[in-house]
C-alpha cells in the first residue's frame, strides 16, 4: 500500500492555499497512515503542521460529542428518541413545537431555522452596560436556550430537512438537564477519559478566564482572524455562537488530535459490530442508518450518509456509510462494510474564513485514498 501520492495531493492543496495545512488519518483495518501537510499557522507567524496537532472541529461536535452523549441517556432509558422534547422542557412547546422531538432534532427535521446570530444580542448587551462580563458566562448561555425555546418553526416537524445548530443546541442543553452536569464534564467523564483520550476536549473560556485551564497555542492550529473578538483565534472556539455561550455547546466547541479521534471511531465501530457492548449494538445500527421519516433526506441520527451525487466522502466510498464535516475544515467518513475510516482535520479558515476550496478538494482527496487502499 503506497500512500504517496494521497500525500502529494495533500502538499499540493496546502500549497494552492486549500488550507494552510492538514493532517490525514486513514485506518483500514490495522493499516494505519497518518501523516501532515503545510503549516499550522501563518499568522502571525509560519510554524509547521505536525500529526499530533489538535484542532478546533466545529460540527463534528455534533456526533463525536452530543450524538455520543444522547446515545448514552437512550442506552440508560433517561430518554427515547420519539420523546418530545417539550415533555422535558415545557416552555419549548410554544408556537407550534409541541409535537418535536429528539428523533427530529438528531436528523434536522424538527424545523428549527438553520442559525441565528444570538451571539450579536449577546455582545450588544455587554457594549451597552447591561450586564459586565455577559459574553461567554453561564447567563449568555442560559439566554441563547432560552431564545431557541421561543423559535418559531420555519417548516412543520418532519416534513423538511434542513441542517440546524439550533437543534444541537437544544441537544446540547438536554444533555446537561438530564444528565445532570455540564456538557462538557458528561463527555469528559462518559466518553473520553475512560477511552485515555488525552486531547479531545471542550474549551471552557468562563474557566479559561478565571486561570483554571492553561492553554497551549503550540499545539494548536489556529483559526481566524475574528473581525469582532480582533484577534488570530487559537485554543478558544471559532464559532460566533458556541464562543458566546463559553465555548461549550451541543453545536461546536470540541477540539481533538486526529489520534484521539481514531481511537473513538474505532471504539464506535465495534459497537456497531457488536464486538463491544459499551453502546449496545441496536442503538448504534439506529444511529448509523439513513433515517426515512424525511424520504429524500441523508441524515442518519447525528450523522450523515453520502448523497448520490457530488458527496464530499467522493465517488469510490461505499455508499453505506456515515460521515460529518466541521466548518472549520474538518471531516470524519466510516465505511460500515469493512474497517476503514478516513479522518481529515485542517484549519482552512486561518486567517480568514473566505476559502472555499475545500468543498472541491474533499472528494478529491478521499477518491487519492481509495485509489491507494486498491
Amino acid at each position: 500500500m503506497s500512500f504517496d501520492a494521497v500525500e502529494r495531493e495533500l502538499e499540493a492543496a496546502a500549497a494552492r492555499h486549500v488550507f494552510p495545512g492538514a493532517v490525514l488519518l486513514v485506518r483500514d483495518g490495522e493499516r494505519v497512515h497518518l501523516c501532515a501537510a503545510g503549516a499550522r499557522s501563518v499568522e502571525p507567524t509560519v510554524t509547521p503542521m505536525r500529526p499530533e496537532t489538535i484542532f478546533d472541529l466545529a460540527s463534528l461536535t455534533k456526533p463525536l460529542a452530543t450524538t455520543i452523549a444522547v446515545m448514552l441517556l437512550v442506552r440508560e432509558g433517561k430518554i427515547r428518541l420519539d420523546d418530545r422534547v417539550s415533555r422535558f422542557f415545557h416552555n419549548f412547546g410554544v408556537h407550534g413545537k409541541t409535537h418535536v422531538t429528539f428523533r427530529h432534532l438528531l436528523n434536522h427535521s424538527s424545523g428549527l431555522p438553520a442559525w441565528q446570530p444570538y451571539y450579536k444580542e449577546i455582545i450588544h448587551t455587554e457594549r451597552k452596560g447591561g450586564r459586565i462580563n455577559f459574553v461567554a458566562s453561564p447567563s449568555a448561555k442560559n439566554f441563547v436556550y432560552q431564545a431557541i425555546h421561543r423559535e418559531r418553526l420555519e417548516t412543520p416537524p418532519a416534513t423538511h430537512a434542513r441542517y440546524s445548530d439550533l437543534g444541537f443546541m437544544l441537544l446540547g442543553e438536554a444533555v446537561e438537564e438530564i444528565g445532570g452536569m455540564a456538557l462538557d464534564r458528561f463527555c469528559q467523564q462518559r466518553i473520553y477519559r475512560p477511552l485515555g483520550l488525552r486531547t479531545t476536549a471542550f474549551v471552557d473560556l468562563w474557566r479559561l478566564r478565571a486561570r483554571k485551564l492553561e492553554p497551549i497555542p503550540d499545539l494548536v492550529a489556529p483559526t481566524e482572524r475574528c473581525p469582532w473578538r480582533k484577534k488570530i483565534l487559537c485554543g478558544e472556539v471559532h464559532d460566533d455562537n458556541a464562543y458566546a455561550m463559553g465555548g461549550v455547546a451541543g453545536h461546536s466547541g470540541l477540539f481533538a488530535s486526529a489520534a484521539d479521534l481514531d481511537v473513538l471511531l474505532c471504539r464506535l465501530r465495534a459497537c456497531y459490530t457488536g464486538a463491544d457492548g459499551w453502546i449496545p449494538q441496536s442503538i448504534m445500527r439506529e444511529f448509523w442508518t439513513r433515517d426515512r421519516v424525511v424520504e429524500s433526506s441523508t441524515w442518519a441520527l447525528g450523522w450523515d450518509t453520502p448523497s448520490p451525487h457530488d458527496s464530499s466522502a467522493g465517488t469510490l466510498f461505499n455508499r453505506r456509510a456515515v460521515g460529518h464535516l466541521g466548518f472549520t475544515g474538518t471531516s470524519v467518513w466510516l465505511d460500515l462494510d469493512r474497517p476503514l475510516h478516513i479522518i481529515l482535520l485542517s484549519n482552512r479558515v486561518h486567517p480568514n474564513r473566505d476559502n472555499e476550496a475545500i468543498r472541491e478538494f474533499r472528494p478529491l482527496i478521499h477518491d487519492a485514498v481509495m485509489r491507494a487502499l486498491e
